[in-house]
């Protein structure tokens, strides 16, 4: 039998897909990179993807799983070697259990986000991971690269937000983790081990995630700034003043917003004047437990404080939830308009909260002065450290520009990161597009480690190889 018709065998003619069927999953959502492979297959269950890898393992095949290929790293995208697996968890989209109790749900890997979080909602109950892409990103992407989005200032990463994992290791068996408690101490933490891991380590096929308590009230502001120092003293007051209700607190260069209503004219910026040109502008959130009367109360005191001490210029509180989605879709929209824009480098890092004006100004600088003409275009989640310091194309420098110079800004952009105390990934990945970097940034020691966990836990190194770790760090001889 030969392999394509075992995994035939296995998850069932249809659900293997090789030509012209197989072209959609071998390519990025960015479009930057495409691979090939024997052929993609959909498991329905747990035991199918167990199969699915036993039979990779005995082959020697090469397995890339995928789930809504939304990422930006490149992680869920085979090589052009040809040699590879792509494994599909589409069809692992279950909600296997709910327990309003314990205030978890049980999901397979699948999941659309979107669904989860209006299943939770349908069970009066809130799950608070929220980014871009959740209407066709799914819970095992998620996992796998410790998504964060824009409610990490409250809820923590993706592996704050889960409990216990179903997992299916390098030799097809499957480690039932799936647990609902906050408190097991008996051994290693294996959830952590996995989540964040890229597939690297094991496919993730279920999880236990954590529920909590609709709010009763949201309230949104957007806030004109001067200065990036602003922000933070703005942040400061707003940790204080609303403590544990602040949800999100987004900071974004005013070049990003005027992209965006350029772009998609229906937008506009609710402000007059001055503020409607800011440089910089910080979008606040809080979720209250009482009231929308005491939300509101709350938000305009500790507002007209922050104005009142200088720490922003002007603000627009939102009258209501259109005008709520309204400011946040301001937000969302940035990277489409970007895309729209042309070409452009994400760099998805992390800094010290308090270091965030500093690098921002002085890499700035260094761009301008070694790429005239370069846009910075930098927003991000100012609460938990996490920019999306990316940089655009103009009629001064152009797409030709831009791929002329690509390594080049990546290293002095990740220099900076790293000089600063930094991460080169924060959300995002290291995938395909920056596992040469590591070696870079990250320490022989640190490498390591990664490479023992790596080797023993996938010693084929067939799970995702080329991924977070470079190739050499995964060999016998590392």
């Amino acid at each position: 039998m030969s392999f394509t018709a075992k995994l035939s065998d296995i998850v069932g003619p249809t659900n293997v897909l090789t030509g012209a069927e197989a072209a959609p999953f071998l390519t990025d959502w960015r479009n930057r990179f495409t691979g090939r492979a024997i052929a993609v297959v959909r498991p329905g269950t747990t035991q199918q993807v167990a199969d699915v890898v036993r039979a990779c393992a005995d082959h020697g095949v090469p397995l890339v799983p995928q789930g809504g290929n939304t990422g930006l790293c490149g992680g869920a995208t085979p090589d052009d070697s040809g040699q590879a697996v792509v494994l599909l968890t589409s069809r692992l989209n279950r909600v296997r259990a709910v327990d309003t109790v314990n205030d978890t749900m049980t999901v397979e890997a699948g999941c659309i986000l979107q669904a989860v979080q209006e299943r939770a909602t349908a069970e009066g109950r809130f799950f608070p991971l929220s980014l871009g892409a959740e209407g066709s990103c799914t819970i095992g992407g998620n996992l796998a690269t410790n998504a964060g989005g824009t409610g990490v200032l409250r809820y923590g990463n993706m592996r704050d937000l889960t409990l216990g994992l179903e997992v299916v290791g390098a030799d097809g068996e499957i480690w039932d983790g799936l647990r609902g408690l906050r408190k097991d101490n008996t051994g290693y933490d294996l959830r952590d081990l996995y989540v964040g891991s890229e597939g690297t380590l094991g496919i993730i096929t279920a999880a236990i995630i954590k529920l909590f308590p609709q709010p009763a009230a949201r309230c949104t502001a957007l806030l004109a700034l001067s200065s990036a120092d602003q922000a933070i003293e703005l942040l400061a007051r707003a940790r204080s003043g609303f403590a544990a209700s602040l949800t999100g607190f987004e900071l974004m260069a005013g070049v990003c917003l005027q992209m965006v209503t350029r772009t998609y004219p229906a937008q506009r910026l609710p402000f007059e004047g001055p503020s409607a040109a800011a440089p910089w502008y910080a979008l606040l959130e809080i979720s209250d437990a009482e009231s929308e009367a005491h939300a509101r109360e709350r938000f305009e005191v500790v507002l007209g404080e922050a104005i009142e001490a200088g720490e922003a210029d002007d603000a627009v509180v939102a009258e209501n939830i259109a005008q709520s989605k309204a400011l946040w879709h301001l937000r969302e929209s940035i990277t489409l308009a970007q895309a729209e824009a042309g070409k452009s480098i994400k760099h998805d890092v992390s800094l010290p909260i308090s270091q965030i004006p500093h690098f921002v100004q002085e890499t700035d600088a260094l761009l301008q002065q070694r790429f005239p003409g370069l846009v910075n275009m930098t927003f991000g989640h100012l609460g938990d450290g996490n920019l999306h310091y990316n940089v655009g194309t103009s009629s001064a420098f152009g797409d030709a520009d831009m791929l002329a110079n690509q390594d080049a800004i990546y290293a002095l952009v990740h220099d900076r990161v790293h000089a600063f105390g930094g991460s080169i990934s924060a959300e995002h990945g290291v995938g395909q597009l920056k596992v040469g970097e590591l070696a870079r940034y990250k320490s022989t020691q640190e490498l390591k480690i990664m490479s023992l966990l790596k080797r023993s836990l996938d010693p084929q190194c067939i799970l995702n190889p080329g991924k977070v770790l470079p190739s050499y760090w995964c060999s016998p001889n590392a």
